[in-house]
């Protein structure tokens, strides 16, 4: 079970950061969530045309935006990228006996540290562009991958720690315009909302986990759930009906390929 950070913990550091994140600013630019109940699509694997039932899409940073729908910008804010770790000061990446510290289940992605508020400012310093390159392009919103990465430090970081860096992310994204998704972690989904200001929700197999709920209690119509064909605990009609999945979820294969892939998998619900 991940460890749980102390409320009053948490609020005194965000108040050290200036405040609660979700304080309202008249001055700020309008965020508009994700359409209710919208039919999602997941291209990180690559960008392609969306079916025409699809409101909502969600692609890498690097791609553009699906014009005509609602569109999430993928920013990998808490790990590096695959094939990115050379683009990161070793000194921002975790270590441990002076070796850099990798995500147990995806070996090619370095946990970032958050450890102190110095590195926070310098990841943010790397991250904010990447913000702004998203809404230069027209996304609508973005999600941060790897709130939870913490959990897979061995103890050298905290919740407390993702929660400072989440602010500073959400901050800047509402800055420009966009929504901030909180991808996963859904056993800190009230924290992250709370403190650090995400908008709504990008989940993965929140059904098949049977966690939704986690989501839509803080949420509410606002989260979107990706499934995987390779990890079905039921046919995907029946979860589709299940009153505890989000009316936005979609059924793809896990590696996300594109239509013209073989493994390529695109269902959604009725």
């Amino acid at each position: 079970m991940l460890r749980r950070a102390a409320l009053p913990a948490v609020a005194a550091l965000l108040i050290a950061l200036g405040g609660c994140a979700n304080a309202t600013d008249p001055s700020s630019p309008t965020i508009v969530l994700p359409p209710s109940g919208a039919v999602p699509d997941y291209q990180l694997g690559g960008a392609y045309d969306p079916s025409p039932e699809v409101g909502i899409v969600g692609r890498d940073r690097g791609a553009e935006p699906a014009p005509g729908v609602y569109s999430i910008c993928y920013v990998n804010g808490f790990q590096t990228q695959p094939g990115e770790l050379d683009a990161w000061p070793r000194e921002l990446l975790l270590q441990r006996d002076g070796e850099v510290v990798f995500d147990p289940d995806w070996p090619g992605e370095a946990l970032i540290d958050t450890s102190s508020a110095a590195h926070r400012e310098k990841i943010a310093d790397t991250v904010i562009p990447w913000i702004e390159g998203c809404a230069g392009a027209g996304f609508d919103a973005v999600e941060f991958d790897n709130l939870d990465s913490y959990s897979r430090s061995g103890g050298s970081l905290s919740l407390d720690d993702s929660l400072a860096l989440a602010a500073l992310l959400v901050d800047a994204a509402h800055a420009v315009g966009l929504a901030a998704g909180q991808k996963n972690a859904a056993e800190d989904a009230a924290l992250l909302h709370e403190w650090a200001g995400f908008d709504f929700a990008v989940t993965e197999e929140c059904a098949a986990y049977e966690e939704c709920g986690a989501y839509t209690a803080v949420y509410a119509d606002h989260v979107i759930d990706i499934e995987y064909t390779d990890e079905l605990p039921r046919p995907f009609a029946e979860m589709c009906a299940d009153d505890s999945s989000p009316d936005s979820m979609v059924l793809r294969d896990r590696d996300l390929v594109t239509p013209d892939d073989d493994a390529y998998a695109f269902e959604a619900c009725d």
